[in-house]
């Protein structure tokens, strides 16, 4: 399984990059939101890598950040969603809009992605909504994961690929406090995800508090 690469773009398509890994090329599929963000051709980049292995076809697809390849596989596991569709959502809305959307049950954030009708879209949010919390406490880009690299005979400092910024660790954090308080996991995402997108710079104690406002019982 190939789950990362660092490498030099050899050139950009609409849908792909073709990076230069060693002298070895590898086509490499990305959003439009990942494709926009990566440097230009002749340039050094690193992304995680999902390998999908068919009879007739075998497609690498490339996330700047763990949490992106993680809800890519999870868009996936979804029936009737393939890689394109995923591609097209995380375009969209990006990792943070995904989270927010689907632990808040907002179906009609998911169906504006180009291709997502709405029996779709309410299918992705229903069959997720329990696997939201574990992919809002992941986040970090390939740099913070794995280290700085190099590309061979080259001294240029890889850097992680700027795109819209994985769920923050004050959110993860808010999630664990919440859990730890006995919050249920999809309770806690959805108010965790309604707290930070009201106050989007809220620190962790913040989150917490507006958080547990929304959990609190009404009347």
């Amino acid at each position: 399984m190939i789950g990362k690469l660092t490498g030099r773009i050899d050139y950009r398509a609409s849908d792909h990059i073709l990076i230069d890994v060693r002298g070895v090329g590898y086509i490499v599929y990305c959003s439009d939101r990942t494709l926009a963000a990566l440097p230009g051709a002749g340039q050094v980049c690193a992304l995680f890598t999902d390998l999908v292995v068919r009879e007739d076809l075998m497609q690498l697809f490339g996330f700047p950040t763990l949490a992106e390849k993680e809800w890519h596989r999870l868009l996936m596991s979804v029936q009737g969603v393939g890689a394109k569709a995923s591609l097209a959502i995380l375009g969209t809305l990006g990792t943070d809009g995904v989270s927010r959307a689907i632990a808040l049950g907002d179906w009609n954030a998911v169906k504006a992605a180009k291709g997502i009708g709405p029996k779709i879209a309410q299918r992705i949010v229903l069959d997720l909504k329990d696997k939201a919390p574990t992919v809002m406490a992941m986040g970090g880009t390939v740099a913070q994961a794995l280290g700085t690299a190099e590309a061979e005979g080259d001294a240029q400092v890889i850097e992680p690929v700027a795109v819209a910024a994985p769920v923050s660790t004050a959110q993860a954090d808010a999630l664990s406090a919440l859990g730890n308080l006995g919050y249920g996991p999809s309770d806690a995402a959805a108010a965790v995800a309604q707290a930070a997108g009201d106050a989007p710079d809220a620190d962790t104690p913040g989150l917490i508090r507006a958080a547990l406002k929304l959990l609190a019982p009404s009347g």
